[in-house]
């Protein structure tokens, strides 16, 4: 049996977090480390380890966090804002639970990083 993520143990209650949307298959919460003044995670309650082990049958899944990160950057009054998913280590992917950060209330600079 593997160890749970941190952020499994956020769906499941373990420990707290600032939770902002929550529905069957989504739970959106604010980033304990936040790198703009707005910064939220959208994660899905389904346990995938990464983008790039999203399956065909995950397709409507997939559908919903996109549509529930558009909600929830409406939510927040976020006009522009910038989305992001680490996908691997040396992408600074440091959490195995897929998810997406939602950056805003600044301007974001490019190239990142």
């Amino acid at each position: 049996m593997t160890e749970k993520t941190i952020f499994k143990k956020i769906i499941d209650r373990q420990i707290p977090a600032e939770i902002i949307f929550e529905d069957q298959h989504c739970l959106a919460f604010h980033d304990v480390s936040p790198q703009a003044p707005v910064h939220v995670l959208v994660i899905p309650k389904k346990e995938i380890r990464s983008l790039a082990e999203l399956q065909g049958s995950d397709s409507e899944l997939a559908g919903r966090l996109l549509i529930t990160i558009s909600k929830v950057a409406e939510q927040l009054g976020l006009n522009d804002y910038r989305v992001i998913s680490n996908c691997g280590e040396s992408a600074g992917q440091s959490v195995f639970h897929l998810h997406f950060h939602i950056l805003g209330g600044r301007d974001l600079s490019w190239p990142p990083g």
